[in-house]
């Protein structure tokens, strides 16, 4: 008897919090084991954010082949939906010419859209979104948080009390459906995988995690990052876009408006990545597929090496 993951397409999946080296053990591995990496981060896709988004240098893309990133502009809407439709796509692209894909990223809603399944939301609601974001303005964010927690404790479990964009779209969601959005997630969801995936998780200590981290930032501003802000600004790209609410992004236009003197802005983009790194490790330890891996330990790369080199050359016949 045949094993019914012999039909599935195989793919390596590779997790972890931000600052973790995801980026680099993907490249590695990619070299090693023929493959081509699918960026499963949420800011990657956006053109010019290249800086604070440590979107992999121009010679790595050139090292080896990397898919979506660069394939929006910042004005443009991308979501869980279109990332699994996209890295659908670039999969069977990467299959057809032999290669084995690595999707590498730290945006676990992106992983569980492609490997579980994920709802199709509705068409944004223009009249209750600015009644939302009017609330979020006169009664703080909080206020909103509140509410979804009262109608959806799942959800704002999991996006956490400072992410607007995604509290305003989890309440939109609610009111133009009258059901939770952890609910239709869980209707959604795919009966089984497509895909055979093996799924890599980087962690460290977090002091080692923390010390990374900070020492990202700082190499961050001294790369330019406050020169790409201003850039993009001058663009017409506004501070209120998706994009430029993310971490960094945000921070800096609050410097370049007059808001924070860059110290202070470096200090909280510290803070805040720190606690979306926390936020990571809460999302992806509920997933008991992942196998994981100490970034602090000594020859941890190739233990990963073992690991991807059974499951790509594994025999799926009993």
């Amino acid at each position: 008897m045949t094993d019914e993951r012999n039909l599935k397409q195989k793919i390596i999946v590779i997790v972890g919090p931000t600052a973790s080296g995801k980026s680099r053990v993907a490249l590695e591995l990619a070299e090693k084991f023929n493959g081509e990496i699918i960026s499963a981060d949420s800011m990657q896709v956006y053109r010019y954010m290249d800086i604070g988004t440590a979107k992999p240098s121009r010679k790595d893309q050139e090292r080896i082949r990397h898919h979506l990133i660069d394939i929006r502009d910042p004005d443009e809407g991308f979501d869980a939906a279109q990332f699994r439709d996209e890295a659908s796509k670039a999969i069977r692209e990467i299959v057809d010419k032999g290669n084995l894909p690595f999707v590498a990223g730290g945006t676990g809603l992106y992983i569980k859209a492609l490997t579980e399944g994920i709802f199709d939301a509705p068409v944004s609601d223009k009249e209750i979104r600015e009644r939302l974001k009017k609330e979020a303005e006169d009664a703080g964010l909080s206020s909103l948080y509140n509410k979804l927690r009262d109608v959806d404790p799942e959800a704002a479990e999991k996006i956490g009390p400072a992410n607007t964009h995604r509290i305003i779209r989890a309440l939109e969601i609610y009111y133009m459906t009258g059901n939770p959005i952890s609910q239709h997630h869980k209707e959604h969801a795919f009966p089984e995988s497509p895909y055979f995936a093996l799924k890599i998780g980087l962690y460290a200590e977090r002091e080692t995690l923390y010390k990374n981290i900070d020492y990202r930032v700082d190499s961050m501003i001294r790369a330019g990052f406050v020169d790409e802000v201003k850039r993009i600004l001058e663009m017409g790209y506004g501070p209120d876009l998706k994009g430029m609410q993310a971490i960094g992004y945000s921070h800096i236009c609050k410097h370049i408006k007059g808001e924070y003197n860059l110290e202070g802005s470096v200090s909280l983009i510290k803070r805040d990545t720190r606690h979306y790194a926390k936020r990571q490790m809460t999302w992806f330890r509920r997933d008991n597929e992942i196998t994981w891996f100490d970034v602090g330990k000594e020859g941890y790369i190739g233990n990963i090496f073992s690991e991807v080199g059974r499951f790509a050359g594994q025999t799926l016949h009993p």
